[in-house]
């Protein structure tokens, strides 16, 4: 990579992760979104901040960001890891069940949004065609920066929250069919590109454009099916003989990257590629395990798209004309935030739900800057309004976490309302509230498994064993492959609204680690482990279990309760010396946990290993 001032190969990502290292904490710990201390440190760092003084001092240049456009290459990365992380929240089924927020609520709005823009830049003097283009570049939002935003303040999980993915989750579904209508717009105003006059007789040829997109996509839906989970099957495998949490980590960026190169060899774009291999994944049993091997990753590059937006940002432009770039902005963001705003009350959001939903999303987004660079390619878009327009654009980015901050001001002089979304739409993203975590799903989790079942009592079940996980989700269970004995796991599946933790693994050391990440997470939450012995059961409760139960000890009293049933010993009695020798050795096993003179919450699991 090329460098200005004798930089460095490597200068160039050397300043990156200053920032990511430096100005990002300073920005936490001054309590302003980390979003904008990347913005902030993409202006700084750039060829319009720093930069412009390394002639007078040239130890400038090995602080400031010399080749934009790998980053800017880099920031793309960052997008498709973005939308594969939605893609595996999301998964088919529940696509289908959000189906009236996204492609309902998100349709109206990218739809409602396209017309008003185009039609406000047509009233600027633009030809119809270039308006349409500009208008469609616009009317998406920032799903880069919003999410992250949304996320950072905990409204993810709230109806605002979840009327901002789905509008956002549409807006990424329509990336791929706009930039190929621009095309189509080319190749109809190719006769009169300044007037914008049609030729009907492109129509035809025009339209045989979207063939090769629409066999990518099926081809990468098919493929996907066919090739992941065997792929990730075999990499657990790999990982079950101790090879590495690498393997699964390069597994993973593999999908990502190869999905997005596959959608953009099609014509489509790479974020769309992730999506949808985001969405393949959901389906399998892989999914929790995928999304804690990819989060460091898409944290990073997000920061690569954020610098990348700060870079983009022209002072010299701005400073020109202030008035109109800045005037500009400020139009387009409040005409874009009063249409959601009526298109989340049509579509029965409440006005707190809808103020925040249009605040947040009324700026413009990442994708303006593809849509409107394939109108500039395609000779259908003024390069020198659409210049101001991005310029315009990018400042309304950055106003994103001020939007957040005005949406918090404002609701807290409204009143509140009640959910007003489907039930479908509320519910936590990746675990039902109030089940119960089975850890292992071997032969004694599968049966505490069936007894919760039997009894109405919904589980979800996390095991490292690939052939178990298989063999499981084959009968039907709502079981999923990966390492609970960390925290991110546990976050994933529900800890944080589960009702009790059943520990069933035979591996002493593991039971151990997935109590203490338990107990980490959730001080005052059920949780019983099993034991291998009775020492091993009061090293348990020294973690803080419920209840721990001693494989060996129960197998002498349940082989000691048949031996005096068979001898004659009336039942009654053998159950209640069983009992009480049972409460002896739970008394002896306590006496390590810390408190032990506290008062102990009845026992959720008492003998389910005698029956």
């Amino acid at each position: 990579m090329a460098t200005h001032g004798g930089g460095g190969e490597y200068k160039d990502l050397v300043v990156f992760l200053a920032a990511a290292g430096v100005v990002v904490p300073l920005f936490n710990r001054l309590k302003i979104s980390p979003v904008l201390g990347f913005l902030a440190a993409g202006v700084l760092l750039g060829p319009d901040g720093l930069a412009r003084l390394a002639d007078t001092a040239p130890w400038l240049s090995w602080l400031t960001i010399s080749d934009a456009t790998q980053i800017r290459s880099l920031s793309e990365l960052g997008v498709a890891f973005l939308l594969f992380m939605i893609g595996l929240e999301l998964s088919w089924e529940r696509l289908r069940a959000m189906r009236k927020l996204v492609f309902g609520l998100g349709l109206t709005q990218v739809a409602a949004c396209t017309v008003a823009l185009a039609a406000l830049f047509v009233f600027m003097g633009q030809p119809l065609v270039s308006a349409a283009v500009l208008g469609m570049g616009l009317a998406l939002s920032s799903t880069a920066v919003v999410m992250p935003v949304m996320a950072e303040r905990g409204r993810i999980k709230t109806t605002a929250g979840r009327a901002t993915f789905s509008i956002l989750l549409a807006q990424d579904l329509v990336v791929a069919p706009i930039l190929i209508t621009v095309t189509v717009l080319a190749a109809l105003a190719e006769s009169g590109v300044g007037g914008g006059d049609f030729d009907p007789a492109v129509l035809r040829p025009a339209l045989f454009t979207l063939i090769p997109a629409a066999i990518g996509l099926a081809l990468l839906v098919v493929l996907g099916r066919l090739v992941l989970r065997p792929m990730f099957r075999s990499v657990a495998r790999a990982k079950a003989r101790g090879q590495g949490q690498e393997m699964f980590i390069a597994a993973s960026l593999l999908v990502v990257v190869g999905a997005g190169v596959a959608a953009q060899a099609a014509g489509l774009s790479m974020s769309l590629g992730a999506l949808i291999a985001g969405l393949l994944l959901a389906e399998t049993e892989f999914r929790r395990e995928v999304e804690i091997s990819i989060e460091p990753f898409k944290g990073l590059l997000l920061g690569v798209f954020f610098v990348g937006v700060g870079i983009s940002l022209d002072l010299d432009a701005v400073a020109a004309d202030p008035v109109a770039v800045f005037g500009l902005a400020a139009m387009l963001t409040l005409l874009k935030a009063g249409l959601i705003f009526g298109v989340a009350r049509l579509w029965g959001l409440n006005h707190r739900s809808a103020i925040e939903t249009a605040l947040v999303l009324g700026p413009a987004g990442e994708f303006a800057f593809v849509i409107l660079g394939a109108g500039l390619v395609e000779g259908i878009a003024s390069p020198a309004f659409t210049q101001t327009v991005l310029i315009a654009a990018t400042i309304s980015i950055f106003t994103i976490p001020l939007m957040a901050a005005i949406a918090d001001r404002v609701l807290k002089h409204t009143a509140p309302a009640a959910p007003d979304l489907p039930p479908e739409a509320l519910e936590p993203p990746s675990a039902t509230s109030g089940q119960v975590l089975i850890v292992g799903f071997g032969r004694v989790g599968r049966l505490v498994g069936e007894m919760l079942t039997e009894h109405g009592q919904a589980f979800l079940a996390i095991d490292a064993n690939p052939t178990t996980v298989t063999k499981g989700r084959a009968e039907g269970a709502n079981v999923f492959y990966g390492d609970a004995g960390r925290t991110e796991m546990l976050e994933r599946c529900g800890i944080d609204t589960a009702r009790a933790v059943v520990v069933t693994m035979d591996a002493p050391i593991k039971v151990d680690e997935v109590v203490v990440a338990t107990r980490s997470l959730r001080p005052d939450l059920i949780l019983i482990a099993r034991a291998r012995d009775h020492k091993h059961a009061a090293r348990l409760y020294a973690l803080g279990v419920t209840d721990a139960v001693p494989e060996t000890t129960e197998a002498s009293l349940q082989l000691a309760e048949n031996t005096l049933v068979d001898l004659g010993v009336p039942m009654g009695l053998v159950l209640a010396s069983i009992h009480e020798r049972r409460d002896r050795f739970r008394k002896i096993f306590q006496e390590a946990m810390p408190g032990s003179d506290a008062v102990r919450s009845p026992r959720a699991l008492r003998s389910n290993l005698r029956r």
